[in-house]
């Protein structure tokens, strides 16, 4: 990894993809230099959009209030988006600060498909919490709808073998399963990080990712992210990604000096120094 002031940001940048969790937030909650952040790169003309393991209702009141397009929640399964009120089903949620927007979920599985896994998950996290000792589900879980998450370091902290046997049992129940900073995460289904980002790329642009990404930044912090620096060339960490490199085969390319939200913070600094009006 080199220093994030090595990095020359494209001059035909479109936006960051960003992880929520020890990215964008600090302790669990945004500080004020990140929210500044997320509103200069907006003011800047360029899209953000943070792609997230956390639930999709505990991402509702961030894809509200934030200057985002819109926030990919359960690692690629579910987004919500703010959309003018006559374009979407009277299920969203109204932001509340202006009455012609609301907020919408849109699914990469249907919906029969999101209860049969459901039913599924549910029996594997059961499993789980009855055959390993000190796993216990995540105290977000109830706002889960496509995946299931054990808690490692959030509320409860678990040794590096307990985490590897939470992995172990959700792949044996034919699950795909990944580790952040703070959760183990389990789903049926192909979707992850990076296919949510192709994903939600084509659903509000109508653009292919694939063939852009040198034109997107992705930043993150935990081994859940590789996935996305393998496939872009600017990736950056925030400096706690320490934590998680002797686990990692993909590296982001840089990384900033400061941890969490003052991390990201610096890199918005950065690239809009660097980056041409």
């Amino acid at each position: 990894m080199q220093a994030l002031t090595t990095w020359q940001p494209p001059a035909n940048l479109l936006g960051i993809f960003t992880d929520i969790d020890d990215t964008l937030t600090t302790d669990g909650a945004i500080t004020p230099d990140a929210l500044a952040a997320l509103h200069d790169l907006k003011a800047a003309g360029l899209h953000v959009i943070p792609i997230t393991g956390r639930p999709v209702g505990w991402s509702e009141r961030f894809a509200a209030a934030w200057p985002v397009d819109a926030v990919v929640a359960e690692n690629g399964a579910v987004a919500l988006r703010l959309e003018s009120s006559e374009n979407i089903s009277e299920n969203g949620l109204q932001r509340l600060s202006d009455k012609r927007l609301q907020l919408s979920k849109i699914y990469q599985q249907d919906a029969a498909t999101r209860a049969v896994n459901f039913a599924a998950m549910r029996a594997v996290l059961e499993a789980i919490e009855r055959q390993v000792p000190g796993a216990r589900r995540a105290q977000d879980s109830a706002g889960r709808e496509t995946d299931i998450a054990i808690d490692h370091s959030e509320f409860t902290h678990l040794p590096q073998a307990t985490i590897d046997r939470c992995v172990g049992l959700m792949r044996e129940a034919g699950m795909v399963a990944t580790v952040s900073s703070i959760h183990i995460n389990g789903w049926f289904g192909a979707h992850n990080k990076w296919a949510g980002a192709r994903w939600i790329v084509r659903e509000l642009f109508g653009r292919e990712l694939s063939q852009e990404t040198a034109r997107w930044v992705y930043v993150g912090d935990s081994s859940n992210d590789q996935i996305m620096f393998e496939h872009f060339g600017h990736s950056v960490g925030v400096a706690n990604i320490a934590r998680f490199v002797p686990q990692l085969t993909h590296l982001p390319r840089f990384v900033t000096r400061g941890e969490r939200g003052a991390g990201f913070a610096e890199l918005a600094r950065h690239l809009l120094a660097t980056h041409p009006a």
